[in-house]
């Protein structure tokens, strides 16, 4: 029985030294990943406008968009804008309209052109968006591998010193 149980406090150290390892490995890469992810949404330069924002974004007024949830909020925005602007069409609607009229449309051309533009630049934004999550699930993998790998070394000490 003793060596079934040295077998198993070294298999638990082995794991637990090898959690203890990656976890705040984890925790570096999503600090890093929110770091850059700041530094190319405020290389933008992307504000909110002061005013003029519907009530759930108000509390956005004024500031630069810095965060993956500011994103999500400014995409948004974009959304209901190019939903104003075209009727409430999609960029694939409005395409369809376009060559209904055998694409010679100027207003519908330059109506493509800004949902092009509009969903392009949302599309952009969500990513930032989903990016800075996939951060926040990184992180939170990090610490709680770093806990389990804790847990392992400790509790495998605990196994060795009953032999």
């Amino acid at each position: 029985m003793s060596g079934c149980r040295n077998r198993a406090g070294l298999l638990a150290t082995t794991v637990g030294a090898g959690l203890l390892a990656a976890g705040p490995v984890m925790l570096w890469r999503a600090r890093g990943g929110r770091t850059q992810i700041r530094g190319e949404l405020a290389a933008q330069k992307i504000t909110f406008p002061e005013g003029g924002l519907p009530a759930h974004l108000a509390r956005y007024a004024g500031t630069t968009v810095e965060t993956g949830p500011q994103a999500r909020a400014y995409a948004e925005l974009i959304k209901d804008h190019v939903a104003k602007a075209t009727g409430g069409r999609a960029y694939a609607e409005v395409t369809e309209e376009l060559h209904a009229t055998g694409g010679d449309d100027e207003k519908l051309t330059e109506l493509r052109q800004t949902a092009f533009m509009g969903e392009s630049l949302r599309a952009s934004l969500l990513s930032a968006y989903q990016a800075w999550e996939i951060t926040t699930l990184v992180a939170g993998l990090g610490a709680a591998l770093t806990g389990v790998g804790a847990v392992l070394v400790a509790g495998a000490d605990a196994l060795g010193s009953r032999s």
